[in-house]
């Protein structure tokens, strides 16, 4: 039976392009959490929203990974985040999903900030993917993913309504487009009767962009669950299972979703 699931968000300034100072930043905060169910870390949360990938990438496994891999054992949680991966000659702005037991799943942004420059340093990812934690269904994105509602649409499929429960999101997304962030945050739970969460980072980076976070989750409902601003934060919510199912049930607007496949 599926249980109700704990996530909390660490909200953090990031020193830029410091692995080894944002590593030992994140230990200590991932051990202060109580005990939780799955911890999100912002994207790039290694180095900061950097271009400068030849100077910061690692390999896949790397040092980054196996920090990750051991926060997850160590705590008995998930961890979630997004840092820099090089492989087959290519940049990647890659999130890894790690469970307690080891095991990982990776997730490459597919959609890249040209604003920034980003699709002119990285590779773009092409695939989707739906993770299973404690029953739940999580569909991890990266930043700029929030403004394509296509690629996060819910599918119905041969077995159930819902392809996930909880869409989840981790970014480096500025101060000067937050309203942004925070009614697409919204209208990704609303539209797909699902649970959406979101974390961002706070402070200055060394290209002078301003983060001001708004972490949040929300419910199926677009209701605020858990918000915090500008500050450097910990949120720690409980996402009921119950809560979703009967809402699923009582007003069922999946069934009447559009069928599509994305090429």
């Amino acid at each position: 039976m599926m249980q109700d699931l704990t996530i909390s968000l660490i909200q953090s300034n990031l020193y830029w392009e410091e692995i080894d100072a944002n590593l030992a930043m994140f230990e200590e905060l991932i051990w202060s959490v109580d005990q939780t169910d799955l911890i999100v870390l912002p994207e790039m949360f290694t180095t900061g929203f950097t271009m400068n990938a030849e100077r910061v990438a690692e390999p896949p496994g790397g040092k980054t990974f196996k920090w990750m891999r051991q926060m997850a054992t160590q705590r008995k949680a998930a961890i979630t985040g997004s840092y820099i991966v090089k492989e087959g000659g290519h940049y990647f702005n890659r999130l890894y999903f790690v469970h307690p037991d080891g095991s990982s799943q990776q997730y490459d942004k597919k959609h890249l900030f040209n604003l920034a420059a980003e699709g002119e340093t990285y590779t773009p990812g092409t695939e989707r993917l739906i993770i299973e934690c404690k029953g739940w269904k999580i569909h991890p994105l990266v930043c700029y993913d929030l403004r394509f509602p296509v690629w996060a649409r819910s599918k119905k499929g041969e077995d159930s309504l819902y392809e996930y429960d909880l869409l989840l999101y981790v970014a480096n997304w500025p101060d000067t487009r937050i309203n942004a962030w925070d009614a697409l945050l919204k209208a990704r739970a609303i539209e797909n009767l699902s649970y959406c969460a979101g974390v961002n980072r706070v402070g200055t980076d060394e290209v002078g962009k301003n983060y001001n976070g708004h972490s949040g989750a929300y419910s199926p409902k677009g209701e605020e669950l858990v918000f915090s601003d500008g500050e450097e934060k910990m949120l720690t919510v409980t996402l009921s299972a119950e809560e979703m199912h009967t809402y699923r049930k009582d007003f069922p607007f999946q069934s009447d979703a559009d069928d599509f496949s994305l090429s």
